[in-house]
């Protein structure tokens, strides 16, 4: 080992968590693992976990971590980057990926996941999705990958106007294909058919995972999604401002569940199949979960406030009335450990020692 792979307190128990699981790390010993997206959340908490697994179980993997900006990469990964078992390649994930190394395994999370640029560049975020998965799987192809996970999302499932039952991977809501904003979630159910049509065509192993909202110890600086909103007005003393009556009704599951979620997909999980990843012990409107932040995180200190604009300049999805099931993920033997009130505990714990580092 040359370099910790964090000093964070709370990521580092986190890490042991993920190593500390009976999944079969032995079969990834030697191999090398592209991860795409890898500047992301989901892509530098795989890229993480990875080495860390290494540290802990002597496993040797080496890890790709393909990032657009160089600079970026490296301010995120820090000294990281010196050791042997993790490099970065540079590229345009709507580039054609290119590189002598065998790869074994990919896990794809590139995807636009800011909501304002989903209104205000509604075509990268489509060619971002398709053409990136696109290559994501041409590579798989050439390289002939043990296994690929695609990192699809719960918003590929759409609104369904009154379902009170939990959400299978079977089970389809409704689309409008006329608006913008529905470019993220369309692509991403025709990324998932472009992985079974590599299957069918090309014998490509490719596996569907299908994330709730992640967050917890580990989130990137700049991070702007509603979780990490909540946690700076908690730390600032400042108040929730809702820009809708947060009527939506959320999925979450906390970071390091996440991540043992999808390396439990790629270990255990069949092909040409799709796997929530979602606890649904944290399912909630957006009011209630912020509600609970002011209560049981900030003890009351702070309040909701709603200043909801007349257009949707935000570009926010949906009002959606949707509970995921994760009982296929659990049948693989997954378990989730964090619930959204330790979830939050642990991300503001997390921000306060990275703010001292």
């Amino acid at each position: 080992m040359t370099e910790e792979v964090t000093n964070n307190k709370i990521l580092q128990e986190d890490l042991k968590s993920i190593s500390d699981t009976d999944l079969p790390f032995e079969r990834l010993k030697n191999s090398t693992i592209l991860i795409t997206g890898a500047t992301g959340l989901i892509g530098v908490s795989l890229a993480r976990a990875l080495i860390y697994i290494n540290d802990e179980h002597n496993t040797n993997i080496k890890v790709i971590a393909l990032v657009r900006n160089k600079d970026k990469a490296k301010n995120i990964y820090g000294n990281i980057l010196k050791r042997n078992d993790i490099q970065l390649l540079i590229n345009d994930i709507n580039n054609k990926i290119e590189t002598e190394e065998n790869i074994d395994y990919i896990f794809h999370c590139a995807s636009v996941t800011t909501s304002k640029t989903m209104i205000e560049k509604p075509v990268e975020t489509l060619m971002t999705s398709v053409a990136g998965t696109k290559n994501v799987l041409d590579i798989a192809m050439t390289k002939k990958a043990k296994s690929v996970v695609y990192v699809s999302s719960m918003e590929m499932y759409g609104t369904f106007s009154d379902s009170d039952n939990e959400i299978t991977e079977n089970e389809l809501g409704y689309i409008n294909p006329l608006l913008i904003r529905s470019n993220y979630p369309e692509s991403k159910r025709l990324c998932e058919n472009m992985c079974m049509a590599y299957l069918s065509e090309y014998n490509v192993h490719v596996k569907i995972a299908r994330l709730a909202q992640t967050f917890g110890a580990g989130i990137l600086p700049g991070e702007n999604r509603v979780f990490a909103q909540f946690a700076r007005s908690v730390i600032e003393g400042k108040d929730i401002v809702l820009h809708t009556q947060g009527k939506s009704e959320g999925n979450y599951c906390y970071t390091s569940d996440t991540v043992i979620g999808l390396l439990t997909v790629l270990l255990n999980g069949c092909d040409g199949e799709a796997y929530n990843i979602s606890n649904p012990n944290t399912h909630t409107t957006i009011a209630n979960m912020a509600k609970m932040v002011c209560k049981k995180i900030a003890g009351n200190k702070i309040k909701v406030i709603f200043d909801i604009p007349k257009e949707n300049k935000f570009g926010y999805a949906a009002d959606t009335k949707m509970k995921l099931n994760s009982d296929k993920l659990k049948a693989l033997g997954w378990t989730p450990k964090i619930d959204l009130e330790n979830a939050y505990k642990r991300l503001i714990e997390s921000i306060k020692l990275d703010s001292e580092l």
